[in-house]
């Protein structure tokens, strides 16, 4: 059975408040307020996402690097998948998360989330995949294991293992990625759909299709919508728009793109980067609340769904 309450979010309430009392979740490095998502998957808003990583040997000494920056920053939310460097970006955070307990961070501070892929969504495969996953991050359990994408298999065999791994303590939750409406529709039908606990998809400000069905549907359900690229894997730090409208209120593009998805109920964003002040930038987005005007001037350049459109992948 799933926890009422996540060892995560004890853990955020037991170590900080010695910290700041009645504060909830602070970063025990910085001491930087990080809003968590309400429910029972008590996520931070803001996470760090891991995809090509682990891809190239020349390059993992500067992510591992990154890795280590982020903790120090305060990230604790942290997304990967089996398929990024077909384990590598599991591995590289798994040798950041270790040293970092070493020190005075604790397992029930951090938020690590591992998708599975579909060719291993069997019952037993998803097991299987979770067990080598888990070795590769050095941890015991996952807080939330997704269904990378939809693929050939049942969904209620690949149900039937996510529930096999939570009753064995390995996972505390599951959830799917890439799910338009329709699949989540289907999923919810099944038996045991409805203890799904976050879906994962392409969101951002040029990409706001799932505003008009999806992200309306997983919050009457209470269910995170957890946005990958949410920056367009860097490209909306350069669009001219946001430069001047961040410029006239001391923000950075990149820091508007994410606030206007945060200003959304039960988003979570989770940006990529392996560039140390781009990652403090990403941090501070979720401390930045937009006013009526500016969302509005957002809203102007990146227009909100008005019909229905095809989820978008990448």
């Amino acid at each position: 059975m799933a926890p009422r309450l996540s060892e995560f979010a004890r853990g955020i309430a037991r170590t900080d408040s010695a910290i700041l009392p009645g504060t909830g979740w602070f970063d025990t490095i910085r001491h930087m307020p990080i809003p968590l998502l309400p429910g029972l998957l008590r996520m931070p808003v803001l996470g760090l996402g891991t995809w090509r990583m682990g891809e190239h040997r020349r390059t993992q000494a500067a992510e591992l690097a990154a890795l280590r920056e982020a903790l120090d920053i305060g990230y604790r939310a942290f997304d990967t998948a089996e398929m990024y460097g077909e384990g590598g970006a599991e591995t590289l955070l798994g040798q950041a998360l270790a040293a970092a307990l070493r020190g005075p961070l604790q397992r029930e501070q951090l938020c690590v989330i591992s998708k599975v892929y579909p060719h291993n969504a069997s019952t037993q495969g998803v097991v299987a995949a979770c067990e080598r996953s888990l070795k590769r991050l050095q941890l015991e359990h996952l807080d939330l294991y997704l269904l990378h994408w939809r693929g050939s298999i049942p969904l209620a065999q690949t149900i039937e293992g996510f529930e096999r791994l939570r009753a064995r303590g390995l996972i505390r939750h599951w959830g799917v990625s890439n799910f338009d409406l329709d699949d989540l529709q289907e999923l919810a039908a099944l038996a045991q759909g409805a203890a799904c606990a976050a879906n994962q998809v392409w969101y951002s400000l040029t990409k706001r299709g799932v505003e008009f069905d999806v992200l309306p549907w997983q919050q009457a359900r209470q269910m995170p919508l957890m946005a990958y690229s949410p920056i367009d894997q860097g490209a909306l730090a350069g669009h001219a728009g946001l430069k001047r409208l961040a410029a006239g209120i001391g923000a950075t593009p990149a820091q508007l793109a994410l606030a206007r998805l945060l200003g959304e109920p039960r988003v979570m964003v989770i940006p990529k980067s392996v560039d140390p002040v781009r990652l403090r930038e990403n941090f501070d987005a979720a401390s930045l609340t937009l006013d009526a005007a500016t969302r509005r001037q957002i809203d102007t350049m990146f227009p909100p769904p008005q019909r229905r459109v095809p989820l978008a992948v990448g």
